[in-house]
């Protein structure tokens, strides 16, 4: 795990990575099959294409449906920012000039198999974090090194069960 950034305006970031013991071709339909991000996260709860879009290509665009015990439910707008089969694969939360988040994987042969990494960077967009930055402004480092580590702890477990489902699919 890496993360940068203290401060929302400073856009930190954070990646994890692993190694899938499967070729990157492997790897690829499960981190761009958005409507598979559900079954791996315990926040994202739905998703769905929009405007017709079926799958991943550069423009796409979806929303995602989250719940979290601290922030509640909402339902963000994203777009395909990244889609280079197979090996990157990005969106952005919001409008992609000025996105709330933006998250990539990742992929690179590596040993036999594929490196796998999910980055995320927070901003510069306004999110859901902006708004409890604004409430506590004095704890701002705090708010966001907190929703950094639950972003580590998620992408942990995304990537463990990518890495399970990419292995066991001979």
């Amino acid at each position: 795990m890496e993360w940068t950034g203290a401060r929302y305006a400073d856009c930190p970031t954070v990646q994890v990575r692993t190694w899938v013991a499967a070729p990157p071709e492997r790897v690829w339909p499960l981190v761009s099959d958005v409507a598979l991000m559900p079954a791996l996260s315990g926040e994202l709860q739905a998703v769905e294409w929009l405007d017709g879009a079926s799958g991943p290509a550069v423009g796409a665009r979806f929303v995602g449906h989250n719940r979290h015990d601290a922030l509640g439910e909402w339902s963000a707008p994203a777009q395909v920012v990244e889609c280079g089969a197979p090996r990157v694969f990005g969106w952005a939360v919001g409008d992609p000039s000025e996105p709330g988040a933006t998250w990539r994987f990742t992929l690179e042969p590596a040993d036999g198999g594929t490196a796998l990494t999910e980055w995320v960077r927070l901003g510069p967009g306004r999110s859901g974090l902006s708004l409890a930055i604004e409430r506590m402004p004095e704890k701002e480092q705090k708010i966001v090194f907190v929703r950094l580590r639950e972003f580590e702890a998620g992408m942990t477990t995304t990537l463990a069960a990518i890495k399970e489902r990419a292995e066991g699919s001979d």
